[in-house]
């Protein structure tokens, strides 16, 4: 193990659950020599993606958060969709979350929500915190818009003998993706529903959602009917603003006169 995988390795291992290591510890866990762990912990605490803890144990560092708010302030689809989430949880009418996720790392994670002020609860999708791919509307819509080979790396190909599994799954992305939108309940969360449209703009590098998530037991059919057409309609805002924001910063076509080309 060499250069950036064995940086990125090591900072793999801190978690919600392992929030401090050893050098040891680290050196034991990925099978590396102390003396290279050690190298490698200098650089990380000198760059500030570590810092040293207490009794000779290491913990995340400083710079997650220098990133993380350049993230905030630079990310277009935050910059795209952070006021359509406001706007989405303020017409909802109800206790509600709205969401924008993107594909990552085969996962899918929340890059910013948006919470109504008399909402009791909060759902599992959080800011950073990576989520299954095939499970829960945030998830199913972007993996229903995938292409075809990028879907098949994620969830296996095709295989017509099989009545469930990876092919009910693709059956039921199918349908995601001819209506335009996903609804699920208590497939992440219990008693929570989701909704959530596509924010796909593959020339921008972006593969996203936006959802609402809300309590299931309180919606009747026609609430559900009006949150899904919010829903869709500010997804479509959100991956227009996208357009424009990447045709505003794409390079201009080369301009040279028409005269100087032989």
């Amino acid at each position: 193990m060499a250069g950036f995988s064995r940086f990125l390795a090591v900072l793999r291992l801190f978690g919600e659950q392992a929030s401090a290591w050893t050098a040891p510890e680290i050196s034991a866990a990925l099978g590396v020599p102390p003396s290279t762990i050690y190298r490698t912990l200098r650089d990380l605490v000198a760059a500030g993606f570590l810092e040293a803890a207490q009794d000779g144990a290491y913990r995340l560092g400083p710079a997650f958060i220098e990133y993380d708010r350049l993230l905030r302030i630079t990310d277009p689809l935050v910059a795209a969709g952070a006021g359509a989430l406001r706007d989405v949880v303020r017409q909802a009418g109800a206790p509600c979350v709205a969401l924008l996720s993107r594909l990552y790392n085969g996962q899918v994670m929340c890059v910013a929500d948006e919470a109504a002020r008399d909402t009791p609860f909060r759902p599992s999708y959080e800011r950073g915190r990576p989520m299954p791919l095939t499970q829960g509307a945030t998830s199913k819509v972007i993996l229903a818009h995938l292409p075809a080979r990028q879907l098949t790396r994620l969830v296996g190909p095709p295989r017509k003998e099989s009545a469930g599994g990876a092919d009910a799954l693709r059956r039921e992305l199918a349908d995601i993706r001819r209506r335009g939108y996903c609804a699920t309940a208590s497939e992440i969360d219990a008693g929570l529903a989701g909704i959530a449209a596509p924010v796909i703009v593959r020339e921008a590098g972006v593969t996203a959602s936006l959802s609402l998530v809300a309590d299931d037991a309180r919606l009747d059919e026609a609430q559900r009917r009006r949150l899904i057409l919010l829903v869709v309609s500010a997804a479509s805002l959100v991956t227009e603003d996208l357009r424009q924001r990447h045709a505003m910063r794409a390079p201009a076509q080369d301009q040279t006169p028409l005269a100087m080309v032989k």
